[in-house]
């Protein structure tokens, strides 16, 4: 979950998805309320949507480590990313749970695959950096889910991955 408070705005919303159901069309959960959304394209540059059969259109400025300029629906915007970034990729990935069985490491975001930080047969511990994903202007890192050998490294720098796509394998 992530929060966004809006600058000059005291009022702050807890957003997620609670269901994908395919060809870019989610169930969203904004605080207590669940609503429709779907996707009509996205880039770096910005997103445009339907969210409750309302159409509109994020443009991105630019983005510092916990600040957003953005454009929406023509209006120009700040937010404040009060986000757990890192924390909610590194314990989707499989860290931070019971399920060290797993062994791939997968991505939890669509993203660009910045830089790769580990080579085949590395040993890595839990919480080690493995790669670093661009997705929306953010770098997120992904971290290692459990201690191990690195083999098999599915990324590759500045290819894309999916969600769900596998990482690397760590033995």
């Amino acid at each position: 979950m992530t929060s966004y408070k809006i600058q000059d705005i005291e009022k702050s919303f807890d957003g997620k998805i609670v269901k994908n159901l395919g060809n870019n069309d989610y169930v969203i959960k904004i605080n207590d309320d669940e609503h429709k959304l779907k996707i009509i394209t996205m880039s770096s540059n910005g997103i445009e949507f339907i969210l409750n059969q309302q159409y509109h259109k994020v443009k991105y400025l630019e983005r510092s480590t916990n600040e957003m300029n953005l454009v929406i629906d023509n209006v120009p915007m700040t937010i404040n990313l009060h986000t757990h970034f890192d924390e909610i990729v590194y314990k989707n990935s499989g860290g931070g749970g019971s399920g060290s069985a797993q062994i791939a490491l997968k991505s939890q975001i669509p993203g660009k695959v910045v830089s790769i930080s580990v080579e085949d047969g590395d040993s890595v511990q839990k919480g080690d950096v493995v790669c670093t994903l661009e997705s929306m202007k953010m770098q997120v890192a992904i971290k290692a889910h459990k201690d191990g050998v690195v083999r098999n490294i599915k990324a590759k720098e500045s290819t894309s991955v999916a969600k769900g796509d596998v990482i690397a394998d760590i033995e």
